[in-house]
């Protein structure tokens, strides 16, 4: 198969995915000129007539320099050069088969001209419209002066406007361009093939020169059957991975971040003063790589080194210039100006280049090493940044702890090194895709090496594991006849065996391919009472058994297994249902959530939890009370802290408006933190702990409520200021 164009590195706008989006150009145009070609010497062929052996000669000879444009594919390529062969001697029997010629060649291959070629025309000129607007306006915004405010606010918002357009439509372009890559070579080999079946079927009088084709024509039936059935596959992966990355990074924020695989520490686009001309700034793509700062002019230029070794240099923020965002790195041969498109970006930037040099030092001394400091999480475009090689070591370790988790879950292949965070199994890397194929509903896959695990989230891994979810997804595995593939098996048949299980849930022991409303209530009714108990192998049981993760039970005053949970007090089945698809915000009978029942009995980890989770805490029940109010009422401290805390902080980020800081308050999320630990790790310290309303013997009750007031709880000082006027309010 080709390669495809990357979607990260599009988000990114790298040069090397400039010069990939230029071949892949070329090669778009080189295929169109040839199937236009073979479409109207087919139309030839057809009008002629009388002089249809000449035209039909033509004819092959343009379809073996389509074959050239299927180089890499071997397949399509040894097909093609072997019935041109055969055709060669046929061309006097195919006075008969203009019709069926016409309908195999011309019409397959017009409707993937007319399907693909139009739109990704008007696609590309609307791409190269706003690169030139994104262009222009980083080039107006870079002019700004900083004594403009007003001006400066709107070019901003008229580059990240722009940035953010630009990435949507350079990201439809990309998936029209791998889509047809993709379709083509599907359709161009159906389309070849169906002539060819035309002429074995109607033309039994070279039966005999044809005959030699049949072995060959059946190898390409199943090649053609395994080649539609990847191209599929590979659609819905692009469709898929096109979404992901339109909504994780497609944002208008730059990117610095390097790209997997990559040895830059940071990247991205920086304005460059000219030495010569101190009035000419250049947009130029900057690296910091093997502790040299290296930089292209465009992508079809080469990378030239600016700085050889950054230790020599010295690294200042300009403010006394007019342009905003500049900073300057100075040796003892040259000084280079920079300016970045924001403050965050410069302020990565500084980071990045200080981090590089510290490290280089480090290791020029023979100290451990360490990572350069990583730029701030809001410009990579993600939500935390993953954790340091040993804690990543640290949580595969303690994920193949657990049950069978040593093995593929599907296919058995050892040392796996992916899992699924709602299923609670571990797969190797082939199944992992096939997962992801399935959609997050079904299967939420990370990398235990890569990606940052929480505690909890490693809990579910060892509390469930591979051998007790085999356990239930293929318990009538034997039943039904099927046998588990292994590691060597084709993935076609992982695929179906992992919808099978999944998807289907053939192999669950009372699972049913159309389940009654009573069948959902009776497995909706063993979820609740599992979360209740806080069982997570029978709420897996009743999940797989077709209960609704948000069903409600009426018996119960309409709670859902979350809500049930919280009242158990399992901080695991509170995570195990969110990962689930469990709604979070959803209210029973009385009006109350799981927030509002974590409240209640006191849990103080699945408040923690749930507010993480995005639970609203201004929600109100039937009696008019909010979390808060329920937990004042109850005399819970810690569950006080935390919703004034989070409330604090919202209000704070919302007076903040769209200049102040980006993301919570430090204090915040210290403090939540915090929590989370104990609850993970130390429950006992988050037992259920009152202030007392009274006086006379609860003064030390009181004195430690003021304490913890002081410090948030947590042994950190609080803006004591802050905490009194939001608590006035």
């Amino acid at each position: 198969m080709d390669s495809l164009l990357d979607f990260e590195e599009c988000v990114i706008d790298s040069p090397g995915f400039r010069l990939n989006l230029d071949q892949f150009e070329k090669e778009v145009s080189l295929l169109e000129t040839n199937l236009d070609k073979v479409m109207k010497l087919c139309g030839r062929m057809v009008e002629a007539g009388q002089a249809y052996s000449s035209a039909n000669q033509l004819l092959l000879s343009s379809l073996a320099e389509l074959s050239i444009c299927q180089r890499k594919e071997n397949v399509i390529t040894n097909c093609l050069n072997q019935f041109n062969q055969g055709l060669q001697e046929m061309v006097s029997f195919h006075t008969m088969l203009f019709d069926q010629t016409q309908r195999a060649i011309s019409q397959q291959l017009t409707n993937l001209c007319t399907q693909f070629l139009p739109q990704l025309a008007d696609t590309r000129r609307e791409f190269v419209r706003i690169s030139e607007d994104l262009e222009t306006a980083a080039v107006k915004n870079a002019q700004v002066s900083r004594h403009k405010a007003g001006d400066a606010e709107r070019a901003s918002h008229l580059l990240l406007a722009t940035r953010k357009c630009y990435q949507h439509f350079a990201l439809d372009y990309c998936l029209q361009l791998n889509t047809f890559k993709t379709q083509q070579r599907a359709d161009i080999l159906n389309s070849v093939f169906s002539f060819i079946q035309a002429q074995f079927t109607f033309f039994h009088q070279g039966f005999d020169l044809i005959r030699d084709l049949d072995p060959t024509m059946k190898t390409m039936a199943a090649q053609l059957s395994q080649l539609s059935t990847e191209c599929a596959v590979k659609r819905k992966d692009l469709e898929n991975k096109h979404l992901l990355v339109q909504q994780r990074d497609a944002s208008g924020e730059p990117m610095v971040s390097p790209c997997p695989g990559s040895d830059d520490i940071i990247q991205g686009y920086l304005f460059k003063r000219s030495r010569r001309k101190s009035k000419t700034w250049k947009r130029c793509w900057f690296s910091i790589r093997d502790n040299q700062l290296i930089y292209r002019k465009s992508h079809k230029d080469d990378a030239v080194v600016l700085f050889e070794d950054l230790r020599l240099c010295a690294i200042k923020s300009l403010e006394h210039m007019d342009r905003r965002f500049c900073f300057e790195l100075l040796s003892v041969q040259k000084c280079c100006a920079l300016q970045a498109d924001s403050e965050q970006l410069k302020q990565a930037w500084l980071d990045a280049l200080q981090g590089s040099i510290d490290l280089a030092y480090r290791e020029r001394a023979g100290a451990p090493l360490t990572q350069p400091k990583e730029p701030p999480s809001v410009l990579c475009g993600g939500s935390d940044p993953p954790g340091p090689p040993a804690q990543r070591l640290a949580a595969l370790g303690v994920a193949l702890r657990g049950p069978g988790n040593q093995r593929c879950c599907d296919c058995g292949e050892e040392e796996p090194r992916w899992a699924s965070i709602n299923l609670g199994v571990t797969m190797c890397i082939e199944c992992s895709g096939i997962h992801r194929s399935l959609g997050v509903h079904l299967s939420k896959v990370r990398s235990l090496t890569l990606d940052s695990w929480e505690a909890e989230q490693l809990k579910l891994l060892c509390v469930l594991g591979n051998d007790v979810m085999n356990q239930i997804y293929e318990a009538r595995c034997s039943e039904e006849g099927r046998v588990k593939p292994s590691a060597n098996s084709p993935r076609a048949e992982k695929e179906m065996w992992i919808k099978e299980k999944y998807v289907e849930k053939r192999f669950v022991q009372n699972s049913r391919s159309d389940p009654d409303q009573r069948h959902k209530a009776a497995a909706g009714l063993r979820l609740y009472q599992a979360a209740l108990d806080g069982d997570l192998v029978a709420m897996a049981v009743a999940l797989a058994e077709g209960a609704e993760v948000n069903g409600s039970i009426a018996e119960e005053e309409g709670r859902t297994g979350l809500i049930g949970a919280a009242v158990g007090g399992s901080l695991l089945a509170c995570e195990f249902l969110l990962q689930n698809g469990a709604n979070v915000n959803y209210r029973d009978l009385r009006g109350q959530g799981a927030l509002h029942a974590a409240a209640t009995a006191g849990h103080t980890g699945q408040v923690c939890l749930l507010l993480k989770r995005g639970a609203n805490q201004y929600a109100v029940d039937e009696r008019g009370q909010d979390p808060l109010a329920i937990a004042v009422e109850t005399a819970h401290a810690d569950i006080v802290t935390l919703l004034r805390m989070a409330r604090m902080n919202e209000e704070m980020r919302d007076s903040d408006g769209v200049f102040g800081s980006v993301g919570d308050d430090q204090t915040f999320r210290d403090i939540f933190r915090d929590f989370s630990d104990m609850a993970s790790h130390d429950p006992e310290k988050l037992s259920r702990r009152r202030f007392s309303r009274g006086g006379g013997d609860n003064e030390r009750d009181e004195e430690e409520e003021e304490e913890r007031g002081r410090t948030g709880g947590t042994g950190k000082p609080v803006n004591r200021k802050v905490c009194d006027e939001k608590t006035s309010e």
